[in-house]
């Protein structure tokens, strides 16, 4: 069985059977939906080959179709574990047997079985000792007085090597946890372990494994114990649990019959990042201060390696969180919203905002005389060209709609003069189109025209949509007049509103025209055709 794992822009997974035939895009019609605004309504394909295999075919979509970070031309074969990326959107192809194998005998990669965490009472005898020995450094050669202390060294420096050799380049943290805990296996004669991770404040498991694989049966620790190590941030050594008298009142050791256990800080640079348990139901005192040790070493080596894919993780959540950005924004305003410095949420507020749209004149009939991939190489062109232009004053792209551009100046950055920067993008991307329009004359294309209109006043700016698909926008009465006007400009026209002109009229030449009526207007429309620049600001 073939399968795709779906992540969508907010987070959102699910998970996809492929048929024979499989079409993928933003239209209800594909047999994938996706809910993804930069995804074409008719994206690409997924068909299953002759000798079992699938193959993608990318059907021209505006924003391509890659898969591992390159940009597929035409088709081409999948193999399980290919990534894809269609718009802001993350598929990842695989298939039941890979899923098997890959995990290999210790089970599934994820493997967070139940855990509880039963509350306990704590009299601590030997904290003193065990933080002493957690926190125990290599000496010098030439301070080693004996042969036990050259040994312990030793065992040290291996057990790090072993688990650096194993959990080598792994940055997903739930396959880290996995082959840490099956190499303590290997170290430690521990029948079961759990890692708890600090995630939002709190303790969380996120790996359970028994020397056998995955626990079949809920798993309850004792937070007496984890909570000496995470509080004492000292490595906790319990022999023969059920007499242990510091953990009287423990009920959850005592119902699980475990006669010794171990709990491990993993601390990272100060920062204690979880805490790693094992435990043994074999015999009491199946754990001595070697195994504590060795337990340590583990956890330091560990904390390291959970640390370096934590960042990593973090670094490619910033990384795509950017590229998103960098479709709507200019690159120095989407460095400031992923770096924080500019909240962008969910919800809508009030501002003030310059609305712009544009789009090309006579495309219906442009786009009957020519195929579907000579229009979408032709939009594609273009695009680029206008939206270099919008970026370059730090506009925000909106959406495209077809051949229509909409854009806005001040959300969700505000600047003094975004009606100036508004107008000012109108009047360079009419000479751009100039220059594009020769381009295209000598390479026997026929000349582009387009259209733009301009308003400005309050509308109301944020995140809409649903939990399945939120896309950055504005609303409002503003927004509709800007519409309306660009759909009355004619080719090579420029129109702005009196809101606008009130706060540009001084830089550029413009040209009073008769009241405009437009739909659901009550009163005609004050019209400015702009005719160029006055002088520059």
């Amino acid at each position: 069985m073939a399968f795709l794992r779906i992540i969508s822009p907010e987070g959102n997974e699910r998970s996809v059977e492929l048929e024979r035939h499989n079409t993928l895009g933003r239209h209800p019609d594909n047999s994938v939906q996706i809910l993804d605004r930069i995804v074409s309504k008719n994206h690409c394909h997924i068909d299953q080959a002759d000798d079992g295999g699938f193959v993608l075919k990318d059907l021209g979509s505006l924003n391509g179709t890659y898969v591992n970070g390159g940009r597929v031309e035409g088709q081409r074969q999948l193999d399980p574990g290919d990534e894809l990326t269609l718009g802001s959107t993350k598929i990842v192809f695989g298939s039941a047997d890979h899923d098997a194998a890959a995990a290999g005998p210790g089970g599934p990669k994820s493997s967070v079985g139940r855990v509880t965490m039963a509350p306990g009472m704590v009299e601590s005898h030997v904290r003193a000792k065990l933080a002493a020995l957690a926190n125990q450094n290599f000496v010098p050669e030439g301070s080693i007085q004996d042969e036990a202390a050259l040994r312990r060294d030793y065992e040290k420096l291996r057990v790090s090597f072993e688990l650096t050799k194993a959990i080598a380049g792994e940055l997903d943290v739930d396959q880290l946890l996995e082959k840490i805990l099956g190499r303590v296996f290997e170290l430690i004669a521990a029948d079961r372990g759990v890692v708890l991770l600090i995630e939002s404040g709190e303790l969380k498991p996120r790996c359970v494994r028994t020397k056998h694989g995955v626990p079949t049966e809920e798993v309850a620790l004792s937070t007496t114990i984890i909570n000496e190590a995470m509080n004492d941030r000292s490595a906790v050594l319990s022999s023969d649990a059920l007499m242990d008298q510091r953990f009287k009142g423990a009920q959850s050791i005592i119902m699980q019959g475990i006669r010794s256990s171990m709990a491990v800080p993993l601390i990272y640079s100060d920062e204690i990042l979880g805490v790693m348990v094992l435990d043994s139901q074999v015999a009491a005192n199946a754990f001595a201060d070697k195994d504590l040790q060795l337990a340590q070493a583990l956890a330091n080596q560990a904390a390291v390696a959970i640390q370096n894919s934590l960042y990593a993780k973090k670094i490619e959540e910033e990384a795509l969180t950017r590229q998103r950005f960098e479709r709507l924004l200019s690159p120095a305003i989407a460095e400031l919203v992923v770096s924080g410095e500019v909240a962008v949420e969910k919800g809508g507020q009030s501002r003030d905002t310059t609305v712009f749209f544009s789009d090309i004149r006579s495309f219906t009939a442009m786009s009957e005389r020519r195929s579907a991939q000579q229009i979408v190489d032709m939009l594609n062109e273009y695009f680029e060209l206008m939206v270099e232009v919008v970026f370059k004053y730090e506009g925000t792209l909106d959406k495209f709609v077809g051949d229509e551009i909409m854009a806005l100046f001040g959300a969700p950055v505000s600047h003094p003069d975004d009606a100036y920067r508004a107008v000012k993008v109108a009047v360079e991307q009419m000479h751009a189109l100039e220059e594009w329009n020769l381009v295209r004359a000598a390479e026997g294309e026929e000349p582009v025209h387009i259209g733009i209109g301009i308003n400005t006043g309050e509308v109301v700016a944020g995140y809409l949509g649903s939990s399945k698909a939120l896309e950055y926008t504005v609303i409002g009465d503003v927004v509709n007049t800007a519409a309306r006007l660009c759909s009355a400009a004619k080719g090579g026209e420029v129109l702005i509103s009196s809101s606008t002109y009130a706060a540009v009229g001084e830089y550029f030449r413009t040209e009073a025209l008769p009241p405009l009526t437009v739909k659901n207007k009550a009163q005609p429309l004050e019209v400015y055709r702009v005719l160029g620049e006055r002088r520059r600001r």
